[in-house]
C-alpha cells in the first residue's frame, strides 16, 4: 500500500533516444529519487511490440504517474496508451528532437524535468484523432514538410547535413496540393504547399507555424501555407520566427475533412504515413493528463 504522499512512478525509457545509454538515464533518475518518498519502476522499450508490452506493464504496475524518457516518439506512444485515462504523463526530454517538451515549457535538463514530474501541476490537454486510426499530440501535415520527413528518414546522412540535403530536395520540387478543406465553418478550395493540422504552435526545429495555438482550448488549427519564399522558409525552419501572415491561412475548428486532387505526402507527429488523398481529423478535448511546470499556462 502507498504511504500518504507517496507516488508509484513508472519510467518508460527509450534506450536509443538522444545518444545516451539506458543505464545513464536510470542512474540519474535513481540519484534524484533516492531521498524522495516515491517508488520507481523502469520499463525499457525494445522496438518490438512496445505498445502492447507497455500497456500490459501499466496494468500490472498500476502507477500513479508514467514518465516518457525519450523524444517525441516515446511521448506519442505513451499518450496513445494513456489517452482518456486519469494517469498523468510526465516527460523527461531525452530525444534528439523534443518538440512537445519545448512546446509545453518542460525543462530539458534532467533534474528540473524530474521536479516537474514529482512537484508539477496536472493539466489536461487536447489530442487530435486522425483518420479514426491514431492520435496526433503535436503537428501533422500534408505536403512539403511530410515530403521532408520522408526524404530525411530515407537519407544515408543524419544530423543537420542530412536534414539540409532533404530540405533542398523538397524545395527544388515545390509540389503544390489542390484540395477541398471542410471544417466547422464550411468548405474551402485551396492550392497550397502545405496543409497542417496543428494542436501545438511550433515544430521541433522551432518553426512557428501556428502562433496563436493552444493545446487546451478544445480546438485545433488548420494552417494552409499558400505561398512559398525560399528565404522565409529557411528562416522559419531554423529559427522560432513565424511565417508571414499573408502567406498562411489559419482556420480554428473541431473537425476537418481534407480531399486532395492527387495523392500527397502525409506525416503525423514526425512519422511518415505514406501518400494519401483524404485525411479526416477531430479534436479530443482534454483527453490527456500531463505533468507541467507549476507556473506554466497552456
Amino acid at each position: 500500500m502507498h504511504k500518504e504522499g507517496q507516488l508509484k512512478i513508472l519510467f518508460v525509457i527509450n534506450p536509443v533516444s538522444g545518444g545516451k545509454a539506458k543505464a545513464d538515464w536510470e542512474a540519474q533518475i535513481r540519484s534524484f529519487m533516492r531521498d524522495s518518498p516515491h517508488t520507481m519502476e523502469f520499463f525499457l522499450l525494445t522496438g518490438d511490440a512496445d505498445d502492447s508490452s507497455v500497456a500490459h506493464h501499466i496494468e500490472q504496475v498500476q502507477p500513479d504517474r508514467v514518465v516518457a524518457v525519450g523524444g517525441d516518439g516515446t511521448v506519442k506512444l505513451l499518450a496513445e496508451l494513456l489517452k482518456e485515462r486519469r494517469i498523468p504523463l510526465g516527460i523527461l526530454p531525452a530525444g534528439s528532437a523534443n518538440g512537445m517538451a519545448r512546446e509545453l515549457g518542460i525543462p530539458l535538463d534532467v533534474v528540473s524535468a524530474l521536479k516537474v514530474v514529482t512537484e508539477g501541476q496536472k493539466k489536461a490537454i487536447d489530442l487530435i484523432r486522425v483518420n479514426d486510426e491514431e492520435i496526433c499530440i503535436h503537428l501533422s501535415d500534408l505536403g512539403l514538410n511530410a515530403m521532408l520527413v520522408k526524404y530525411f528518414e530515407g537519407s544515408a546522412h543524419r544530423g543537420m547535413w542530412g536534414y539540409g540535403k532533404a530540405i533542398f530536395r523538397v524545395l527544388w520540387q515545390k509540389q503544390k496540393i489542390y484540395a477541398a478543406i471542410t471544417t466547422d465553418n464550411g468548405t474551402l478550395r485551396r492550392k497550397a504547399y502545405m496543409i497542417v493540422l496543428a494542436n501545438a504552435r511550433m515544430y521541433g526545429t522551432g518553426a512557428n507555424i501556428n502562433p496563436e495555438g493552444d493545446v487546451a482550448d478544445g480546438f485545433f488549427e488548420v494552417v494552409v501555407l499558400r505561398k512559398l519564399n525560399l528565404i522565409e522558409i529557411l528562416k522559419a525552419l531554423f529559427t522560432n520566427r513565424s511565417f508571414k501572415r499573408e502567406r498562411i491561412e489559419v482556420i480554428s475548428t473541431r473537425t476537418v475533412q481534407i480531399r486532395a486532387r492527387k495523392r500527397t505526402y502525409f506525416q503525423v507527429d514526425g512519422e511518415y504515413r505514406g501518400r494519401t488523398r483524404e485525411v479526416s481529423a477531430a479534436i479530443m478535448p482534454g483527453a490527456l493528463l500531463l505533468m507541467l511546470p507549476q507556473e506554466r499556462e497552456v
